[in-house]
């Protein structure tokens, strides 16, 4: 004979669901991981390559490697990976191996996929302040998916991430803060127009992440 099982309580109609969160049975596979980081980092380099061909900049290492580009004629693919050397560092230090781990898989990607673009999908002209926006929401968009999983880009997000969970201050708005510095260097290299773009859009990114990566709001792990 079947066990009986007591059917599951009806919930408080006056509290609404229940809001008890099992974490186990919530983390991530190691499929559905693989997919999060492919995904974030060809939204992340697809972001950058619309930035690039606006000729604009953004915030954090990835904004610090096109000004770099734009001043050297160096690739972004390289300076990317040489600018986050120094934050793999910290990732160990501050966030462990299996954050660090993801995090130089997430930067080796970002890079990797910069070259696929550079290859599958020339962009000779596009509008500026299109590509201005719609590169920093994209990347944006693929900055909050890789730390759902448990991952960044490397740099300021590893900042902004640590002094979140120290202090509870978003890291959208500490990534912010360290943007605006590097969008002002833009003005040793591109035009006040250009500049003015970058800022516009550094602020849509970070405020992608501001409202959407908050404590508690995404129960996955």
């Amino acid at each position: 004979m079947d066990a009986v099982t007591a059917p599951a309580p009806e919930p408080d109609p006056t509290t609404g669901p229940s809001l008890v969160f099992d974490e186990k049975n919530n983390e991530h596979g190691v499929a559905e991981d693989l997919l999060g980081l492919a995904t974030g980092t060809f939204l992340v380099s697809l972001g950058l390559h619309l930035l690039h061909a606006a000729h604009a900049v953004t915030g954090g290492t990835a904004g610090l490697s096109l000004l770099l580009g734009y001043a050297t004629a160096w690739p972004f693919w390289l300076l990317f990976l040489v600018i986050n050397a120094p934050f793999a560092l910290l990732a160990v230090w501050r966030r462990g191996w299996d954050f660090t781990v993801r995090t130089l898989i997430c930067i080796g990607a970002v890079s990797g996929w910069a070259l696929v673009h550079d290859a599958l999908f020339p962009v000779g002209w596009i509008e500026p302040w299109y590509g201005t926006l719609a590169g920093n929401l994209l990347a944006g968009v693929g900055v909050l998916i890789l730390f759902r999983h448990r991952a960044s880009v490397g740099g300021i997000n590893i900042i902004g991430l640590e002094i979140q969970d120290r202090t509870g201050f978003r890291a959208g708005w500490t990534m912010m803060i360290f943007d605006v510095l590097i969008v002002l260097s833009a003005l040793l290299v591109v035009p006040w127009t250009n500049v003015l773009m970058s800022a516009v859009g550094a602020v849509l990114l970070n405020l992608v992440l501001a409202l959407n990566h908050r404590p508690g709001r995404y129960l996955g792990h």
